[in-house]
């Protein structure tokens, strides 16, 4: 019985994870697979309910548009839902149960653990799973303020409020204030979703625009930062990094994080 984890989504065919998590299963050598299963809204609870009873199953990430809802169906004894509020990572744990943990705040945080950003001021477009993640990481480094720019423009001051910032929430399609750090933390620009069409200009020449989308992995957004020679971090950054902390989990060993120039050439072949 071969031990597996997987990636869950709906739509699912875009994903990167089992390129990822394949790249350092082989590298290991290490007897496993990840795959990619679609699961709809309606299949959620069904699923759990199945991989709880398949011995070989060590986990799941979660992707689109489950984040939130997959809390309803695991145990959360890292007190998640009261903390980012989403997850994006299942592992069964010792005792059998189906444990929630979210991985994206580190896979988002850690390309830009450089920056000094307490005091600063960020922009986040989004407000669903992966914005509460990096809402969290920002709140965390002591981020000055957060203008979240979303079509719910009561749920993203929600947000604000959930994670203690000082900030503001608007509409999309707002004009951008003068920030230090831009997220794209939406499927806003992603293949098959409508575009990000955002105006740059009022971003100081020392920002940095972080597009969360990876596919495609040059997207619209840092193109245009590119062009006024802003410092850009796509999205194949956070996917990698939230990977290697859910491998971890899924499989015991540390992925070997030499290889990750091999890796981005494997991506974006």
């Amino acid at each position: 019985m071969t031990p597996y984890a997987e990636v869950i989504g709906d739509p699912i065919a875009q994903s990167k994870s089992p390129l990822i998590h394949g790249f350092w299963l082989k590298a290991l050598g290490i007897d496993a697979e990840y795959r990619a299963t679609h699961v709809t809204p309606e299949g959620l609870a069904d699923y759990f309910a199945t991989r709880a009873a398949d011995p070989a199953w060590r986990g799941c990430n979660i992707t689109l548009p489950h984040k939130i809802a997959a809390l309803d169906h695991v145990d959360d004894r890292g007190s998640v839902r009261d903390s980012i509020g989403a997850i994006n990572t299942v592992i069964r744990g010792e005792d059998g149960a189906l444990i929630g943990t979210n991985t994206d705040a580190g896979g988002f945080y850690a390309p830009i653990a450089g920056l000094e950003l307490e005091g600063q001021h960020a922009v986040v477009i989004g407000a669903g799973g992966a914005a509460r993640a990096i809402l969290f990481a920002l709140s965390r480094v002591g981020i000055g303020r957060v203008t979240i720019l979303n079509r719910n423009v009561l749920k993203a001051a929600a947000l604000l409020a959930r994670f203690g910032i000082k900030g503001d929430a608007v509409p999309l399609g707002s004009p951008l204030p003068p920030a230090e750090l831009l997220v794209n933390a939406s499927a806003l620009g992603m293949v098959g979703q409508p575009p990000l069409d955002l105006d740059l200009s009022p971003l100081p020449g020392d920002a940095v625009v972080y597009d969360a989308v990876y596919a495609p992995l040059e997207t619209d957004l840092l193109a245009q930062a590119r062009e006024r020679d802003l410092d850009t971090v796509d999205g194949l950054e956070m996917l990698v990094g939230q990977a290697a902390l859910a491998f971890e989990m899924f499989f015991g060993a540390e992925p070997p994080r030499d290889g990750d120039d091999e890796l981005r050439a494997l991506l974006t072949a």
